[in-house]
């Protein structure tokens, strides 16, 4: 992953609105994901065939149970300010409605009412740490981690309760075992299928 860093030479670091203009005119390659992540704009290669397959796994049984004004999105960006971020998780569950009143390109985080990462070998930090803070300090009550590259082996992680910027740990497990997401969700989410590498 290569990081774009904002000029902070005119003294103050930028504010909201100039992060948001230079992640909108940052011109990255077709399929890369471009996120501001505490104050820095990075740009992320497309996933591999791996993660992409773990996202549509998870996908496909989110939308089978999530009530029908709420969606699952795979490219939504989702904005704390608060912490200087601006983020594209790789799936965020939020309702309909919020998509239709916010004009631009990215929502409240706080809408979101869980959100997914997938793990790869180049941003795993990101996703363990500064994106978990961010996603707990915008309050958002569910984060599931997909770590594929865990020192342990590939694990998921269930995080809820959010307070401040920490989240607690509601349910961890290794590939192939079950992840119950509490309600709103009320369901079982099945890992079986997901590679491990």
């Amino acid at each position: 992953m290569s990081a774009l860093t904002v000029d902070h030479s005119m003294g103050d670091s930028p504010g909201w609105d100039e992060l948001v203009r230079i992640w909108e005119e940052t011109d990255a390659p077709e399929g890369c994901k471009v996120e501001i992540i505490e104050g820095i704009v990075t740009v992320s290669p497309a996933p591999a065939n791996d993660h992409n397959f773990i996202a549509y796994k998870l996908l496909r049984q989110l939308t089978k149970t999530i009530p029908d004004d709420w969606g699952v999105y795979q490219t939504l960006g989702v904005a704390v300010p608060s912490r200087s971020g601006l983020y594209i998780p790789d799936l965020a569950v939020v309702p309909e409605a919020v998509l239709q009143e916010e004009p631009g390109h990215y929502v409240p985080l706080a809408a979101a009412e869980l959100v997914v990462e997938i793990t790869s070998k180049a941003n795993a930090n990101h996703d363990r740490i500064k994106k978990a803070a961010g996603y707990a300090s915008a309050g958002v009550p569910l984060y599931l981690l997909v770590d594929c590259w865990a020192p342990g082996g590939p694990t998921i992680i269930l995080y809820g309760e959010p307070k401040d910027d920490v989240y607690r740990v509601l349910q961890a497990g290794k590939f192939g075992e079950d992840i119950h997401l509490p309600e709103p969700f009320g369901m079982t989410l099945l890992t079986e299928t997901f590679p491990v590498s």
